[in-house]
């Protein structure tokens, strides 16, 4: 790929073919941290609405110097666009030229009809006839072999429909007010940021063992002399009125109901944590009443899989 094919491929992302795919996945591959080809791989992706959009991703958040930037370019209306909704968007006058011709089918109907029940008759005077009847031959073993391997199928026909009504392999759609959601979902799927230089982290984790060293022996000497103090300065007496003691922490430790989205309900999913994206929709049935009975169906789809397991 050179370097007007690259810039061809920034301005008009659409035009991103199987070849141009693979030719943009070596870049990556030779240069991680250039951002617009990853950018582009991402808007991509996205357009084709591929379950590797998610790994990419976290991929590039982890690769990202500024993830705001990162959640900007993918919450952007440009980013959202895709080559299908622009063809849809243009007016095919064709369509409207095409003639339509109306046939009378109501005697046709009636014959088709007539056929069908009469075939019908033959084949219930087939099933009458007891010479018809023969005993099929097999063992117990056999039968409770078969009925196994058939609540197998049925177990897993039952988490793929779950599966697809849940469309957990979609890729994740951040909005502009997902800002907690994203944040929460590179906590889960802990998409750090890759540390350029190992060289510097030893460096620093030596120069750390030697403060540490210097930090203990202040600390031991901070230690004796509080002992010191305690020792010769008279107790305080505690005040008689007592007072509530309000924990502090617990709006930092607890997410707010309000903070919930079906984004969020969806990394939960993805993640596999199938008890959170529950409660999740449990909260949005509450937020949502007029949506109660989509998230009641999603609900009912983890508890499949749930089941399946």
């Amino acid at each position: 790929m050179n370097t007007k094919n690259y810039t061809d491929l920034l301005s008009k992302p659409q035009h991103l073919d199987k070849e141009a795919m693979e030719q943009l996945d070596m870049v990556i591959k030779k240069y991680p941290y250039f951002q617009s080809a990853r950018a582009l791989q991402l808007k991509a992706l996205k357009s084709q609405n591929s379950f590797l959009y998610n790994d990419a991703l976290k991929v590039t958040a982890a690769y990202t110097t500024n993830r705001d930037i990162l959640f900007e370019f993918i919450t952007s209306e440009t980013f959202a666009q895709n080559e299908i909704s622009q063809l849809i968007q243009q007016h095919d006058s064709s369509v409207s030229e095409i003639d339509v011709v109306s046939e009378n089918i109501s005697e046709q109907t009636a014959i088709e009809l007539d056929n069908q029940m009469k075939a019908e008759m033959k084949k219930a005077e087939a099933i009458l006839n007891p010479d018809l009847f023969e005993r099929k031959q097999g063992s117990v073993e056999q039968l409770a072999s078969s009925t196994s391997e058939r609540k197998k199928i049925e177990s897993k026909n039952e988490k793929t429909e779950a599966e697809e009504t849940l469309e957990i392999d979609k890729p994740l759609d951040f909005t502009k007010k997902d800002t907690h959601s994203f944040s929460e979902w590179l906590k889960l799927t802990k998409a750090n940021p890759i540390d350029r230089s190992k060289t510097e982290e030893r460096k620093d984790a030596f120069s750390e063992e030697i403060n540490q060293e210097s930090r203990s022996s202040d600390q031991e000497r901070k230690f004796k002399m509080i002992e010191k103090f305690i020792q010769d300065k008279p107790k305080i007496k505690p005040a008689e009125q007592q007072t509530t003691k309000a924990n502090l922490a617990k709006p930092y430790t607890q997410t707010p109901d309000a903070l919930m989205t079906e984004t969020l309900a969806k990394v939960y999913l993805q993640q596999k944590n199938y008890k959170k994206a529950i409660q999740a929709y449990k909260i949005l049935i509450l937020k949502n009443p007029e949506k109660s009975g989509f998230f009641a169906d999603q609900i009912r789809a983890i508890e499949k899989i749930i089941d399946t397991q």
